[in-house]
């Protein structure tokens, strides 16, 4: 009888095996080298992580008597996020419906599911974007920004959501004489880091002004904080390292960027979105300001700041940061808090128990591992220095990202 590989080309076997597992069977490599494996084929072993923290890759077989290249872990993420169940707790009757039909970037417009399409490596990522885009290609996109595309409409502009390159896509339209779009484009065009939503594309032509962005597949912080089984599937840990990425896109924002400090003002968790890897991306640039910046775009000028003024744009980021630190550490949205807590703020109520080192009442409670409560300890000293009244020192994102990371600053920052 002919064997498969008198007639058959090469072909490639992928093996799945659970990478997180210290010590795993053979079996299925075994298997597959005695049943399917031939002569010239490629063997493919693919470990998939599903909780990154553990690191052991003990599970590969690396002495089997066979030749081995390469190996390719992988991380197991959602494909998207199914719009949550309703969140929990008192809410007043004349309050806005928890999946409202005004969208925002970063915020409500992240309800409905995405696009059904494969999941594909973010554009934002791949070489040739940020790029400009046709007309025809916005609506080629968009289906002719057919009704079911239609995602919201907030503050004179629409959102719709589509496919580009078998990757679902948000489409932001603006008015003709809107001119946030054009300070959105110089901005966005200028910043790219990891934890920032960057810009896919736009388009400027005739009364046409749009932008693209990557869809968000797992919505904003604030709908998983709202929603207690999602919140609890949100350790500590991973709360910590949403307060570096997001500190991090701040830093980037006031320190980093070559043509000088960009001021976001709009730092919440309803503007912090989670996508492609469970990286905390902040979002939502409408209220950005380029706080140097002289120049002008396309005929539109923009003026310069002040040091004084440049100061305080950027200390209210800081004091947002410490705002989203609370957040993070009891576990509820600061929009939501006034309804639960007798009109007091989040911040009303949470600061005075951190200052008197009451952390445990502020804690929020469905998480109760003692072993990544340091973690908590680093964010809440960290929330106070954003939150101090006093303007004789005002922290630099720099500083307080220190204090997150369990760094010890001079005394004399303190």
């Amino acid at each position: 009888m002919e064997s498969r590989s008198d007639w058959s080309p090469r072909e490639t076997v992928i093996v799945v095996m659970d990478a997180n597992k210290n010590k795993v069977g053979m079996d299925a490599l075994d298997w597959a080298l005695k049943h399917v494996v031939h002569p010239r084929d490629t063997v493919v072993v693919l470990g998939v992580l599903y909780e990154i923290e553990k690191k052991s890759t003990s599970c590969f077989p690396l002495n089997m008597g066979i030749s081995i290249n390469a190996i390719y872990v992988a991380t197991l993420t959602p494909s998207r996020a199914s719009r949550p169940e309703s969140p929990v707790g008192n809410r007043p009757e004349n309050r806005q419906s928890e999946e409202p039909d005004a969208p925002q970037e970063g915020n409500s417009s992240l309800l409905s599911p995405p696009p059904q399409s494969p999941r594909r490596y973010p554009l934002q990522w791949r070489n040739g974007f940020p790029r400009e885009f046709s007309l025809a290609e916005f609506e080629e996109i968009t289906n002719g920004f057919a009704d079911e595309n239609f995602v919201g409409e907030q503050e004179n502009f629409k959102v719709c959501e589509g496919i580009f390159m078998e990757t679902p896509v948000l489409v932001k339209s603006f008015l003709e004489n809107d001119e946030r779009f054009w300070s959105l484009l110089k901005i966005l065009l200028r910043v790219r880091h990891r934890n920032i939503m960057n810009l896919v594309g736009y388009c400027f032509t005739g009364t046409s002004r749009f932008l693209i962005f990557d869809y968000p597949y797992l919505g904003t912080l604030e709908l998983i904080l709202q929603n207690d089984n999602m919140a609890s599937n949100l350790p500590w840990k991973a709360r910590w390292y949403t307060a570096l990425e997001v500190g991090g896109s701040l830093r980037c924002l006031h320190e980093e960027c070559p043509d000088g400090p960009i001021a976001h003002l709009s730092v919440s968790s309803s503007n912090i979105v989670f996508s492609h890897g469970c990286s905390a991306m902040l979002s939502h640039f409408q209220t950005a300001m380029r706080l140097n910046d002289e120049t002008s775009c396309n005929g539109h000028s923009t003026i310069g700041y002040p040091d004084t003024e440049e100061d305080e744009s950027l200390s209210v980021d800081v004091h947002d940061y410490g705002m989203f630190l609370v957040e993070l550490i009891n576990g509820k949205g600061s929009c939501c808090f006034p309804y639960e807590r007798n009109c007091q703020t989040l911040i009303q109520w949470a600061l005075p128990l951190l200052k008197n080192g009451s952390l445990t009442e502020v804690m929020y409670p469905r998480l109760s591992d003692p072993s990544d409560t340091q973690a908590v300890h680093h964010m809440a000293q960290a929330a106070l220095l954003c939150l101090n009244d006093d303007s004789s020192h005002r922290f630099t994102m720099s500083e307080v990202l220190a204090v997150v990371r369990g760094d010890q600053l001079p005394m004399s920052s303190y």
